[in-house]
């Protein structure tokens, strides 16, 4: 049986995949900042969380990490923690880079200082590369342009120059936007089908938004975490872009989600300056052409189909 452990169990893709891996036959550990008081939904919510072995661990902490790993002695690490909002990386840039750089670091060094054998999957992002009117492949430059992208950029070159330098197992998923029923509310996706669920319900309210000419590659969360899991199946490490390969604006999403409460989107949107970020992406656009043809992955859910399910709160 292998032994998987998952940093940032509690979110959305570290539940998912631990759903996953428990279908392949893992012994699943997971992480938190402090397992006995983490509430853990999700985990509940895919009815998992007593199947979880738990473990308290700050990534910020090197002693805590080091700990971690040689009480479970994985086979294979998903490091899926950190602050994961771009939003809120521009208010707390400092908690950012410490919790996914810093958090990144102490990982590899311990792996390092152990020499320990556990392949390592880091969990990279789209925001790295800032505008890409052309799709990204794996070769594209990263210019990032929010302090969670910056932090992200650093944690992937640190898990590329331990990879080359001491020979780990070391690989990042450059995953572009995905979602699901179990991502926080703070989220733009989440924040409009809440909005619009009420509103067909007879809230009356109306949904302020940002610029919604702005375009992302939106994929669903269940199926990224199969990639996550074939990077390590690998026989040498490698990085790969994870999309579907077709992006949409804002306005696209809203419009489909509305839609698919019988209402019309400009009926009940008010365009919000303050929901604008100190700087946005653009355009995201990617070229998942390296995973299909080296993991044999590919999206399955297109953005209507993904529209149907994140309204109809299908959680696999």
């Amino acid at each position: 049986m292998k032994k998987a452990l998952i940093i940032g169990v509690g979110g959305q893709d570290g539940s998912y995949l631990a759903h996953f891996l428990f279908g392949k036959g893992y012994e699943v550990h997971g992480t938190s900042r402090d397992h006995l008081v983490s509430p853990l939904a999700n985990l509940d919510r895919l009815g998992i969380r007593e199947n979880v072995r738990l473990h308290s661990l700050s990534l910020a902490d090197f002693r805590s990490v080091l700990s971690v790993l040689r009480r479970v002695n994985p086979d294979e690490i998903y490091s899926l923690a950190g602050q994961t909002s771009v939003g809120l990386s521009f208010e707390y840039p400092v908690e950012t880079m410490e919790s996914i750089t810093v958090g990144t670091l102490n990982i590899l060094e311990c792996l390092r200082l152990l020499e320990h054998p556990a392949k390592f999957y880091h969990a990279g992002s789209s925001e790295c590369y800032g505008n890409t009117p052309e799709p990204a492949t794996e070769e594209t430059p990263f210019r990032p342009r929010s302090p969670y992208a910056v932090a992200k950029v650093a944690a992937h070159h640190a898990v590329a120059n331990y990879r080359e330098a001491y020979g780990l197992f070391a690989c990042s998923g450059i995953l572009f936007n995905h979602e699901s029923p179990l991502r926080p509310g703070r989220f733009v996706t989440q924040k409009i089908v809440s909005a619009a669920r009420r509103i067909s319900a007879g809230s009356g309210e109306k949904l302020p938004l940002g610029n919604l000419t702005i375009q992302r590659d939106w994929g669903w969360a269940p199926e990224y975490v199969v990639a996550m899991w074939k990077m390590l199946q690998q026989p040498k490490p490698q990085d790969f872009v994870v999309a579907t390969g077709s992006s949409h604006s804002l306005e696209d999403f809203t419009r489909l989600v509305f839609e698919a409460c019988k209402l019309r989107w400009q009926d009940y949107v008010v365009r919000d300056p303050e929901s604008l970020r100190p700087t946005d992406l653009v355009v995201s656009r990617a070229c998942p052409a390296k995973a299909r043809q080296e993991l044999g992955w590919s999206a399955q859910t297109a953005l209507p189909k993904l529209v149907e399910k994140l309204i109809g709160k299908e959680i696999i």
